[in-house]
């Protein structure tokens, strides 16, 4: 049972997963272990300083109160730190719906699962941005 985004291999008991905000991917290994989180081979505090970002990461793992029962491994690129904080949140929420199907509901009610289809909007032809036009001159 895959979901867009989502593709679960279990050959040694990981789970991958892929989400994705603004313009950032984030592709996530979750497996059973004690907690830890890395991103890009960092650790979630010193890769993410603000602590909106942080509690935005690991709010999925809150949701379902499994923040000590798994590793998530979360290779990150593009975007801001806002874009990414939220990719990860979707990816590990995927991947928890991918690791126990029971999990689902929960993450569901929580709003974790519906991606953020916000994007920034294109620049027009003729305009100085996407909807600002120039500026009028008398003479």
């Amino acid at each position: 049972m895959t979901e867009q985004g989502t593709r679960s291999v279990r050959n040694n008991g990981d789970v991958l997963a892929t989400g994705r905000r603004k313009t950032a991917v984030a592709r996530v290994r979750l497996r059973p272990g004690n907690g830890t989180i890395k991103v890009n081979g960092r650790e979630l505090g010193a890769y993410f300083p603000a602590i909106k970002d942080r509690v935005l990461v690991s709010g999925a793992l809150e949701v379902v109160g499994r923040q000590s029962a798994v590793n998530v491994d979360i290779t990150v690129d593009g975007g801001g730190p806002t874009g990414q904080a939220g990719a990860c949140r979707l990816g590990i929420a995927r991947a928890l719906k991918s690791f126990d199907v029971e999990l689902a509901e929960p993450l569901r009610q929580g709003g974790l699962l519906t991606r953020d289809g916000r994007m920034k909007e294109r620049k027009k032809y003729g305009l100085r941005g996407a909807r600002r036009g120039t500026q009028f001159s008398k003479r």
